[in-house]
Protein backbone atom coordinates (compact mmCIF):
# COMPACT_ATOMS: atom_id res chain seq x y z
CA UNK A 1 0.00 0.00 0.00
CA UNK A 2 1.42 3.48 0.03
CA UNK A 3 3.26 4.20 3.15
CA UNK A 4 4.64 0.40 2.06
CA UNK A 5 6.00 1.47 -1.42
CA UNK A 6 8.74 3.58 0.36
CA UNK A 7 9.74 1.10 3.04
CA UNK A 8 12.51 -0.76 1.62
CA UNK A 9 15.66 -2.07 2.82
CA UNK A 10 17.86 0.41 0.78
CA UNK A 11 15.59 2.96 2.02
CA UNK A 12 17.91 3.61 5.41
CA UNK A 13 16.26 6.42 7.68
CA UNK A 14 19.80 8.83 7.13
CA UNK A 15 18.21 9.00 3.39
CA UNK A 16 15.62 10.97 4.32
CA UNK A 17 17.44 13.23 6.51
CA UNK A 18 19.87 13.49 3.60
CA UNK A 19 17.14 14.15 1.30
CA UNK A 20 15.53 16.51 3.43
CA UNK A 21 18.59 19.09 3.73
CA UNK A 22 18.67 18.99 -0.18
CA UNK A 23 14.77 19.71 -0.63
CA UNK A 24 15.59 22.66 2.27
CA UNK A 25 18.51 23.31 0.39
CA UNK A 26 16.88 23.54 -3.08
CA UNK A 27 14.23 25.77 -1.06
CA UNK A 28 16.35 28.53 0.08
CA UNK A 29 17.84 28.65 -3.39
CA UNK A 30 14.57 29.66 -4.34
CA UNK A 31 14.52 32.58 -1.92
CA UNK A 32 17.06 34.38 -3.99
CA UNK A 33 14.77 36.42 -5.99
CA UNK A 34 13.14 37.52 -3.49
CA UNK A 35 16.01 38.63 -1.19
CA UNK A 36 17.63 40.63 -4.28
CA UNK A 37 13.98 42.13 -5.11
CA UNK A 38 13.64 43.63 -1.52
CA UNK A 39 18.01 44.36 -1.48
CA UNK A 40 16.99 46.22 -4.54
CA UNK A 41 14.18 48.03 -3.22
CA UNK A 42 15.92 48.97 -0.18
CA UNK A 43 18.64 50.47 -1.95
CA UNK A 44 16.18 52.69 -4.02
CA UNK A 45 14.29 53.72 -1.42
CA UNK A 46 17.77 54.64 0.36
CA UNK A 47 16.98 52.22 3.52
CA UNK A 48 18.98 49.59 5.04
CA UNK A 49 18.61 45.92 4.45
CA UNK A 50 15.96 44.53 6.90
CA UNK A 51 16.22 41.18 8.71
CA UNK A 52 12.75 41.11 9.69
CA UNK A 53 10.47 38.67 7.12
CA UNK A 54 7.31 40.65 8.47
CA UNK A 55 8.94 43.92 6.89
CA UNK A 56 9.38 41.52 3.70
CA UNK A 57 6.08 40.80 3.12
CA UNK A 58 4.75 44.43 3.11
CA UNK A 59 7.47 45.88 1.08
CA UNK A 60 6.93 45.40 -2.07
CA UNK A 61 3.75 44.84 -4.57
CA UNK A 62 1.53 42.35 -2.72
CA UNK A 63 1.09 40.68 -5.69
CA UNK A 64 4.58 40.68 -6.55
CA UNK A 65 5.53 39.38 -2.82
CA UNK A 66 3.71 36.51 -3.36
CA UNK A 67 5.15 35.39 -6.72
CA UNK A 68 8.82 35.66 -5.51
CA UNK A 69 7.27 33.70 -2.33
CA UNK A 70 6.28 31.02 -4.40
CA UNK A 71 8.95 30.39 -6.57
CA UNK A 72 10.80 28.67 -3.43
CA UNK A 73 8.37 26.34 -3.94
CA UNK A 74 8.96 25.52 -7.38
CA UNK A 75 12.98 24.86 -6.37
CA UNK A 76 11.78 22.82 -3.44
CA UNK A 77 9.22 20.61 -6.18
CA UNK A 78 11.81 20.14 -8.25
CA UNK A 79 14.28 19.09 -5.38
CA UNK A 80 12.12 16.61 -4.19
CA UNK A 81 11.78 14.83 -7.56
CA UNK A 82 15.28 14.60 -7.93
CA UNK A 83 15.63 13.21 -4.42
CA UNK A 84 13.16 10.56 -4.96
CA UNK A 85 14.65 9.82 -8.33
CA UNK A 86 18.40 9.80 -7.49
CA UNK A 87 18.75 9.15 -3.40
CA UNK A 88 15.77 6.86 -3.00
CA UNK A 89 16.04 5.45 -6.71
CA UNK A 90 12.33 5.36 -6.56
CA UNK A 91 9.35 6.10 -9.07
CA UNK A 92 7.91 9.62 -8.57
CA UNK A 93 4.16 7.86 -8.60
CA UNK A 94 5.47 5.53 -5.06
CA UNK A 95 5.37 9.05 -3.20
CA UNK A 96 1.80 10.59 -4.79
CA UNK A 97 -0.51 7.06 -4.69
CA UNK A 98 -0.44 3.75 -4.44
CA UNK A 99 -2.76 3.70 -8.05
CA UNK A 100 -1.06 2.88 -11.48
CA UNK A 101 -1.74 6.96 -12.20
CA UNK A 102 -2.70 9.70 -9.78
CA UNK A 103 -6.49 10.17 -9.77
CA UNK A 104 -7.64 13.41 -11.05
CA UNK A 105 -11.07 13.08 -9.88
CA UNK A 106 -10.28 12.71 -6.36
CA UNK A 107 -8.35 15.92 -6.58
CA UNK A 108 -11.20 17.70 -8.13
CA UNK A 109 -13.40 16.17 -5.71
CA UNK A 110 -11.58 17.40 -2.47
CA UNK A 111 -10.89 20.51 -3.87
CA UNK A 112 -14.29 21.28 -5.05
CA UNK A 113 -15.86 20.20 -1.65
CA UNK A 114 -13.65 22.40 0.32
CA UNK A 115 -13.93 25.60 -2.58
CA UNK A 116 -17.64 25.35 -2.12
CA UNK A 117 -17.36 24.65 1.97
CA UNK A 118 -14.85 28.22 2.28
CA UNK A 119 -16.91 30.02 0.14
CA UNK A 120 -20.42 29.59 1.39
CA UNK A 121 -18.57 29.64 5.02
CA UNK A 122 -16.95 33.39 4.42
CA UNK A 123 -20.60 34.50 2.97
CA UNK A 124 -22.04 33.98 6.35
CA UNK A 125 -19.08 35.32 8.36
CA UNK A 126 -19.72 38.47 6.05
CA UNK A 127 -23.35 38.93 6.49
CA UNK A 128 -23.94 37.73 10.78
CA UNK A 129 -21.25 40.24 11.17
CA UNK A 130 -20.52 42.93 8.03
CA UNK A 131 -18.87 45.33 10.47
CA UNK A 132 -15.80 42.71 10.33
CA UNK A 133 -15.02 43.27 6.61
CA UNK A 134 -13.99 46.20 4.33
CA UNK A 135 -14.75 44.98 0.22
CA UNK A 136 -11.00 45.70 -0.76
CA UNK A 137 -11.76 44.76 -4.44
CA UNK A 138 -10.02 46.29 -7.22
CA UNK A 139 -10.11 44.86 -10.95
CA UNK A 140 -6.35 44.89 -12.54
CA UNK A 141 -4.52 44.03 -8.89
CA UNK A 142 -7.24 40.89 -8.26
CA UNK A 143 -6.83 39.58 -11.65
CA UNK A 144 -2.99 39.68 -11.40
CA UNK A 145 -3.58 37.84 -7.71
CA UNK A 146 -6.02 35.18 -9.54
CA UNK A 147 -3.80 34.46 -12.39
CA UNK A 148 -1.02 34.36 -9.75
CA UNK A 149 -2.48 32.59 -7.44
CA UNK A 150 -3.73 29.91 -9.63
CA UNK A 151 -0.35 29.19 -10.99
CA UNK A 152 1.81 29.59 -7.63
CA UNK A 153 -0.20 28.39 -5.05
CA UNK A 154 -1.18 25.10 -6.02
CA UNK A 155 2.68 24.24 -6.61
CA UNK A 156 2.98 25.26 -2.93
CA UNK A 157 0.02 23.49 -1.34
CA UNK A 158 1.38 20.46 -3.57
CA UNK A 159 5.19 20.87 -2.60
CA UNK A 160 3.73 20.56 1.10
CA UNK A 161 1.93 17.50 0.64
CA UNK A 162 4.74 15.77 -0.95
CA UNK A 163 6.75 16.85 1.77
CA UNK A 164 4.63 15.83 4.60
CA UNK A 165 2.22 13.62 3.53
CA UNK A 166 4.34 11.57 0.62
CA UNK A 167 8.32 11.99 1.70
CA UNK A 168 8.02 12.04 5.29
CA UNK A 169 4.80 9.91 5.88
CA UNK A 170 7.27 6.93 4.11
CA UNK A 171 9.60 7.97 5.70
CA UNK A 172 8.73 7.54 9.52
CA UNK A 173 7.33 4.39 8.03
CA UNK A 174 10.63 3.36 7.41
CA UNK A 175 11.46 4.36 10.84
CA UNK A 176 9.01 2.91 12.93
CA UNK A 177 7.48 0.53 11.08
CA UNK A 178 4.17 1.06 11.86
CA UNK A 179 1.45 3.82 10.64
CA UNK A 180 0.36 5.99 14.05
CA UNK A 181 4.23 7.47 14.17
CA UNK A 182 4.32 8.36 10.88
CA UNK A 183 0.58 10.16 10.93
CA UNK A 184 1.72 11.99 14.41
CA UNK A 185 5.56 12.76 13.59
CA UNK A 186 4.19 14.83 9.96
CA UNK A 187 0.95 16.49 11.28
CA UNK A 188 2.80 17.99 14.57
CA UNK A 189 6.29 19.12 12.43
CA UNK A 190 3.31 20.60 9.48
CA UNK A 191 1.58 21.78 12.44
CA UNK A 192 4.65 23.15 14.20
CA UNK A 193 6.11 24.76 10.77
CA UNK A 194 3.55 27.57 11.12
CA UNK A 195 4.60 28.50 15.00
CA UNK A 196 5.82 31.44 13.02
CA UNK A 197 3.08 32.81 10.97
CA UNK A 198 1.78 36.57 12.45
CA UNK A 199 -1.38 35.08 13.23
CA UNK A 200 -0.05 32.85 16.06
CA UNK A 201 2.25 36.26 17.42
CA UNK A 202 -1.47 37.66 17.26
CA UNK A 203 -3.91 34.90 18.63
CA UNK A 204 -1.65 32.88 20.75
CA UNK A 205 -0.26 29.18 20.97
CA UNK A 206 -3.89 27.83 20.52
CA UNK A 207 -4.08 28.40 16.80
CA UNK A 208 -1.37 25.28 16.59
CA UNK A 209 -4.18 23.03 17.39
CA UNK A 210 -5.77 23.97 13.55
CA UNK A 211 -2.49 23.91 12.15
CA UNK A 212 -2.32 20.40 14.00
CA UNK A 213 -5.41 19.64 13.47
CA UNK A 214 -5.38 20.16 9.59
CA UNK A 215 -2.10 17.98 9.75
CA UNK A 216 -3.63 15.23 11.22
CA UNK A 217 -6.73 15.35 8.52
CA UNK A 218 -4.36 15.67 5.53
CA UNK A 219 -2.62 12.47 7.33
CA UNK A 220 -5.60 10.47 7.55
CA UNK A 221 -6.86 11.18 4.21
CA UNK A 222 -3.86 9.82 2.75
CA UNK A 223 -3.85 6.76 4.36
CA UNK A 224 -7.05 6.23 4.72
CA UNK A 225 -7.66 6.09 0.84
CA UNK A 226 -3.65 4.75 0.49
CA UNK A 227 -2.77 8.13 -1.77
CA UNK A 228 -2.27 11.99 -1.71
CA UNK A 229 -5.02 13.08 -4.12
CA UNK A 230 -7.37 14.06 -1.55
CA UNK A 231 -5.04 15.98 0.63
CA UNK A 232 -3.49 17.49 -2.51
CA UNK A 233 -6.84 18.92 -3.74
CA UNK A 234 -8.01 20.22 -0.09
CA UNK A 235 -4.98 21.75 0.46
CA UNK A 236 -5.45 23.76 -3.14
CA UNK A 237 -8.63 24.74 -2.38
CA UNK A 238 -7.64 25.91 1.90
CA UNK A 239 -4.79 28.52 0.45
CA UNK A 240 -6.19 29.20 -2.96
CA UNK A 241 -9.66 30.07 -2.48
CA UNK A 242 -8.76 31.59 0.99
CA UNK A 243 -6.05 33.62 -1.01
CA UNK A 244 -8.54 35.17 -3.29
CA UNK A 245 -11.53 35.83 -1.01
CA UNK A 246 -10.17 37.48 2.20
CA UNK A 247 -6.71 39.09 3.67
CA UNK A 248 -6.01 40.57 6.98
CA UNK A 249 -3.37 42.85 7.97
CA UNK A 250 -1.74 40.10 10.41
CA UNK A 251 -1.93 37.16 8.15
CA UNK A 252 1.21 35.72 7.11
CA UNK A 253 0.08 37.12 2.95
CA UNK A 254 -1.96 40.45 2.22
CA UNK A 255 -3.59 39.75 -1.26
CA UNK A 256 -5.84 41.99 -3.71
CA UNK A 257 -8.36 39.87 -2.59
CA UNK A 258 -11.97 40.45 -2.60
CA UNK A 259 -12.41 41.21 0.84
CA UNK A 260 -10.53 42.23 4.30
CA UNK A 261 -10.85 41.65 7.09
CA UNK A 262 -10.04 44.58 9.77
CA UNK A 263 -11.43 42.76 12.48
CA UNK A 264 -9.46 42.71 16.04
CA UNK A 265 -8.06 38.81 15.59
CA UNK A 266 -9.05 36.69 18.67
CA UNK A 267 -8.73 32.60 19.41
CA UNK A 268 -11.72 31.26 20.52
CA UNK A 269 -13.94 27.94 19.69
CA UNK A 270 -14.31 29.14 15.96
CA UNK A 271 -10.51 27.67 16.10
CA UNK A 272 -11.12 24.55 17.28
CA UNK A 273 -14.55 23.96 15.77
CA UNK A 274 -12.80 22.69 12.15
CA UNK A 275 -10.80 20.18 14.41
CA UNK A 276 -13.78 18.95 16.20
CA UNK A 277 -16.91 19.38 13.77
CA UNK A 278 -16.12 20.12 10.19
CA UNK A 279 -12.72 17.85 9.73
CA UNK A 280 -14.86 14.78 11.16
CA UNK A 281 -17.86 15.31 9.08
CA UNK A 282 -15.44 16.03 5.61
CA UNK A 283 -13.89 12.73 6.60
CA UNK A 284 -17.48 10.91 6.58
CA UNK A 285 -18.13 12.04 3.31
CA UNK A 286 -14.87 10.97 1.92
CA UNK A 287 -15.33 7.86 4.05
CA UNK A 288 -18.44 7.02 2.61
CA UNK A 289 -17.61 8.18 -0.92
CA UNK A 290 -14.54 5.81 -1.64
CA UNK A 291 -15.98 3.14 0.74
CA UNK A 292 -13.04 3.60 3.18
CA UNK A 293 -12.88 0.37 5.87
CA UNK A 294 -10.56 -1.08 8.47
CA UNK A 295 -10.12 2.78 9.84
CA UNK A 296 -7.65 1.06 13.03
CA UNK A 297 -5.40 -1.01 10.55
CA UNK A 298 -4.90 1.68 7.92
CA UNK A 299 -4.11 4.45 10.77
CA UNK A 300 -2.00 2.61 13.23
CA UNK A 301 -1.00 -1.17 12.03
CA UNK A 302 2.43 -2.25 11.46
CA UNK A 303 4.37 -2.06 8.10
CA UNK A 304 5.99 -5.49 7.08
CA UNK A 305 9.79 -5.17 7.65
CA UNK A 306 10.96 -5.72 4.10
CA UNK A 307 14.91 -6.56 5.65
CA UNK A 308 12.87 -10.17 7.39
CA UNK A 309 10.80 -10.74 3.89
CA UNK A 310 14.40 -10.59 2.08
CA UNK A 311 15.71 -13.18 4.80
CA UNK A 312 12.72 -15.04 4.52
CA UNK A 313 12.58 -15.48 1.23
CA UNK A 314 16.57 -16.17 0.53
CA UNK A 315 16.21 -18.65 3.63
CA UNK A 316 13.39 -20.21 1.43
CA UNK A 317 15.20 -19.96 -1.63
CA UNK A 318 18.70 -21.62 0.35
CA UNK A 319 16.39 -24.40 1.66
CA UNK A 320 14.64 -25.35 -1.67
CA UNK A 321 18.17 -25.20 -3.12
CA UNK A 322 19.38 -27.79 -0.53
CA UNK A 323 16.86 -30.26 -1.07
CA UNK A 324 17.51 -30.44 -4.37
Amino acid sequence: MFIEQGVKPENKFWKYILGSLLIILASTVGQIPLVLAIFIKNISDGKGFSSNTEDWMTLLDSNLTLFLVMVSFVFAIVGIFLVVKYVHQQPFIEVTTSRKKVDWNRILFSFSIWSLFTIVSTVIMYYNNPENFVLNFKPIPFLILALVAVVMIPIQTSTEEYVFRGYLMQGFGNLALNKWFPLVMTSVIFGSMHILNPEVNKMGYIVLVYYIGTGFLMGIMTLMDEGMELSLGFHAANNLVGALLVTADWSVFQTNSILKDISEPTAGFDVILPVIVVYPILLFIFSKKYHWTNWVEKLTGTIANPNIITINILNENKHDSDLS
